[in-house]
């Protein structure tokens, strides 16, 4: 066989970038080209409809392999992530039981988290451990306070066992600075106490290579409704700032670095989350060669996942399951070390035996079905992936200048620039949330008609967490979830309707076919995210006989649906007919409405609407 570099499909001309803008152009026929095709994200920047090899010229990491430095396809050439399984240690026998249990099923490394009562001891960690091959299984500590931290316990049972301490791999989740933002306050009472209590549990495992002690909780800032952006530069300054501390009272860069593990949430914006990994992993490798280290090893950015909290919801809980599997995917495809899928139901109840082992199984599926795990880096050479992965470095980069430019991630913390930042793109998700530029299924969109809620839920479900101390010296981060103010609206309806009558909203549709039936679905829609009964219809052939059905159907809602030149004559024949009770909507916004309103029709929903404020105030109008 000849071989020959003459090159596949010669006899077809290149196309240029020009010429596809100039296709583009025409097909789009005069509509705006930025407005129709360009994505502005969250983030601050702009995704294009497309990318070209000419947009990857200037990335200098592309010949990096997977395992080599800066890192950013990987800090191993082989993509193995551990499956965890978080376990509530109420009782240490019963703990270590259920740890046995699920170590059968397929998970390889287990999260512990205590209940702060007391601070568990030596002969606690060894009922706790008790059959667990250390070797095998990573063991991480979840400590909520500095009552339940176990690091140099657990250091000494690790010296005085059996194991090789070189391979065996554990965390502490030790962040003074998580703490401080969200209660206000070092817990150990001033700032030089905190950070050489944290020195002194860095020292107390450093003999154990794969022991990280620093927990830098990034999933906070996701939790609190912060962008993928946010979320990484200030995970970023969180490490830097736990590098500086460390390396002033004497720990070497390598050992500083090694010590720390990130824990990120992951999010729904799937492209993102990929490329928010591979951007992390660039930046950190970065961050912690310029503070001295010379191990490339020390500066392989440790990632462990978790399923976020923000997007969750208790309506249509199971669509949960959808959520979680697409962002274990993208973690998983953005090389994390370790995943924590969260179970679907966990946010509003503890979580079943059930829902737990789906929630493992979701991970093996992508190990065992999919076979993820066989490929290193598959968003590597995606001109679109690699594209966001060097814009994310971008804007990262910037915000954690801007954050050093403070003084460092506590200064910042202390001035609330970070509080402030994550405050605003929380409140702007919530306003997408109530126009619908933002989605959750279930929620604000989709709703499933015919769920309710009957049984007495904890009203705290539906408002943000706070777990600012007494008198704080900062304002604090609090948890929320986008849909919580949906859901509380939805749940107010389930309860009054315990006691009355479900309130009903009545599709009054005439005329135009596709417009009735297309402005019927979305009235239905709008109405059920709020928990009403929605009654949809044909059509009529009459304003009496559509207001004869809406009153017989029992419905103090009365929603006409066709088309904007009919409405001019629709509308004003049947205002003269309602009753004083009876609530008038149009499901548009037609041109005639300035002709409408006098008539004393003010109630008009469309896809401009605020559907959260319109809801609460027809929740108003009829009491509830």
């Amino acid at each position: 066989m000849t071989k020959t570099n003459e090159r596949l499909f010669s006899e077809f001309p290149e196309v240029t970038t020009p010429q596809w803008e100039e296709k583009i152009q025409a097909d789009l026929k005069g509509k705006d080209y930025e407005k129709a095709l360009v994505w502005r994200t969250n983030e601050g920047f702009s995704v294009r409809p497309y990318y070209r090899a000419e947009d990857l010229r200037d990335l200098s990491y592309l010949n990096a392999a997977p395992g080599v430095f800066p890192f950013t396809r990987g800090t191993d050439p082989i993509n193995s992530w551990l499956i965890r399984q978080d376990i509530v240690v109420t009782s240490f026998t019963e703990a270590n039981k259920k740890a046995l249990e699920v170590l059968g099923k397929g998970v390889n490394a287990l999260g512990f988290i205590f209940d702060c009562s007391t601070r568990p001891a030596q002969e606690d960690l060894s009922i706790l451990l008790k059959g667990i091959c250390l070797e095998a299984t990573e063991i991480n500590f979840v400590c909520s306070c500095r009552n339940c931290d176990v690091t140099a316990a657990f250091a000494d049972v690790v010296r005085q066992g059996p194991w090789n301490k070189e391979k065996v791999s554990a965390s502490a989740s030790n962040d003074p600075l998580g703490v401080m933002m969200l209660k206000g306050r070092f817990e150990e009472g001033s700032e030089p106490e905190a950070f050489t209590a944290l020195v002194e549990k860095v020292k107390a495992g450093a003999d154990l290579p794969k022991f990280r002690t620093v927990g830098v909780n990034g999933k906070f800032f996701g939790n609190s409704g912060a962008s993928v952006v946010q979320e990484l530069a200030f995970s970023l300054s969180m490490g830097a700032e736990y590098l500086t501390r460390l390396t002033d009272a004497g720990v070497t860069p390598d050992v500083a670095a090694r010590a720390i593990r990130f824990n990120f949430s992951i999010s729904n914006n799937y492209f993102l989350e990929v490329a928010r990994l591979r951007a992390g992993r660039h930046l950190w490798a970065h961050i912690v060669k310029a503070w001295g280290a010379a191990d490339p090893e020390s500066m392989k950015m440790n990632v462990h996942s978790e399923t976020g909290r923000f997007n969750k919801t208790v309506y249509d809980p199971y669509v949960n399951l959808l959520r979680t599997q697409t962002e274990a995917m993208s973690a998983a495809l953005g090389g994390a070390h370790s995943i924590t899928v969260l179970p679907f139901d966990e946010i509003f109840r503890d979580s079943s035996e059930f829902s737990e082992r789906i929630a493992r199984n979701q991970q093996i599926l992508l190990k065992e079905e999919s076979n993820i795990d066989k490929v290193t880096d598959a968003a590597g050479g995606s001109y679109y992936l690699e594209k966001l992965t060097d814009a994310l470095v971008d804007q990262a980069w910037t915000l954690f200048q801007e954050t050093g430019d403070k003084g460092g991630f506590l200064a910042a913390l202390r001035e609330g620039f970070i509080q402030k930042k994550v405050r605003e793109m929380a409140g702007r998700r919530d306003q997408n949330m109530a126009l619908r530029r933002e989605n959750l299924l279930g929620v604000n969109q989709f709703p499933n008609f015919t769920e309710t809620i009957r049984e007495e839920l904890d009203p705290s479900l539906f408002q943000p967490c706070d777990l600012t101390s007494e008198a704080p010296e900062i304002e604090t981060l609090q948890f929320s979830r986008a849909g919580q103010r949906f859901e509380a609206l939805r749940y107010r309806t389930d309860r009054y309707a315990m006691s009355h009558k479900r309130p009903a909203a009545f599709m009054l549709t005439m005329g135009n076919l596709a417009m009735r039936k297309a402005r019927a679905q979305f009235s239905c829609n709008f109405f059920a995210v709020a928990g009403f009964e929605v009654i949809d219809n044909n059509g009529f052939a009459t304003v009496e006989e559509g207001l004869a059905a809406a009153r017989q159907a029992g419905a103090e809602i009365i929603v006409v649906c066709s088309s904007d030149e009919e409405y001019a004559e629709i509308v004003p024949a049947l205002v003269p007919l309602l009753k004083k009770e009876e609530i008038l909507v149009v499901a548009g916004n037609p041109a005639c409405r300035a002709d409408l309103e006098p008539l004393g029709v003010t109630n008009f929903i469309h896809v401009r609407s605020n559907l959260l404020q319109e809801l609460t105030q027809y929740q108003a109008s009829l009491n509830i």
